[in-house]
């Protein structure tokens, strides 16, 4: 199929990567440096605005960070709404708001272009393995036909409900993972200054009702005092932010999730916001030398 990519960062460009492997042609707009640099690593000329995509693609990825960025790359002067393709899919993979995802929907159906929203889970090393979790909104005869797209991306793809609830379930996600990884830093903290070996009550602990995706992983990279971003902390800040907003509208208490926002505020002040979010036990060594 022709594709088009927008948004060529760590995990974009290695997903344009495996559509590309897999024998699509690929159109793509770099929207800063590094995407430009990732382009040309694949080998690929960038187009001068995403209209110029679309107009080239049956599909349109984009990969971006925030919502004012796919409303940009989709509503703004040179946007995807200027292409003039009916017919042609706007898969969105970032993680934004809902209802930006349903506005930008609602917008780009005024002019004949579906959406889906489809945010991942499975960061960096997902994109590089093809492995991505995908959480789809949108309507179900436009997810039947860019599902094979997303198997080259991905091994588990799930269709959630109409365009919306895609980030909805991405959302859910990052509430609770989020939780997990601030307990399981608490935890191996305190296993640490009581006096015992946190590798092995990491090892211990994930045998029983107290593992974690969150202890496994990001609990080795505490251990082992890695804190290379695997997803840049303020990833997860800017996914949680936007979770609380909408919790906050709503009337919803999330204590918990509310108080991870607190550690994550933190973290960015203490500038660890380009490492890995692992770096929350970072700040909890900070807190216990101010006490």
């Amino acid at each position: 199929m022709r594709l088009g990519f927008i948004g060529l960062g760590n995990m974009g460009s290695e997903m344009a990567r495996h559509l590309r492997a897999a024998g699509h042609t690929l159109n793509v707009y770099a929207r800063g440096e590094r995407s430009r640099a990732h382009a040309g690593r694949l080998g690929l000329t960038p187009q001068p605005t995403p209209a110029e995509v679309a107009r080239v693609s049956e599909v349109v990825f984009t990969m971006v960070t925030a919502g004012a960025d796919v409303e940009s790359v989709a509503l703004g002067p040179d946007g995807i709404v200027q292409s003039d393709q009916p017919g042609m899919i706007l898969v969105d993979m970032s993680t934004i708001s809902p209802a930006i995802a349903r506005n930008v929907g609602q917008r780009l159906g005024e002019r004949g272009i579906a959406m889906l929203d489809a945010p991942v889970s499975g960061g960096v090393v997902g994109a590089k393995a093809a492995s991505l979790t995908f959480f789809v909104g949108g309507e179900k005869a436009r997810f039947e036909r860019v599902k094979p797209l997303l198997e080259c991306m991905g091994k588990t793809i799930f269709r959630m409900g109409p365009l919306g609830t895609g980030q909805v379930t991405k959302l859910a996600n990052q509430i609770a993972q989020l939780a997990c990884l601030q307990g399981a830093a608490e935890a191996l903290l305190f296993a640490r200054e009581q006096g015992a070996d946190a590798a092995k009550v990491r090892e211990a602990v994930m045998t029983g009702l107290g593992a974690s995706r969150m202890l496994d992983t990001l609990g080795k990279k505490m251990v082992e005092r890695d804190f290379a971003a695997g997803i840049v902390a303020a990833l997860h800040h800017k996914d949680i932010g936007v979770a609380l907003e909408i919790a906050r509208d709503a009337g919803l208490p999330m204590p918990v999730t509310a108080q991870v926002m607190q550690q994550l505020d933190a973290l960015m002040a203490s500038g660890f916001g380009e490492q890995d979010t692992s770096s929350l036990l970072l700040v909890l060594e900070q807190m216990r030398g101010k006490s």
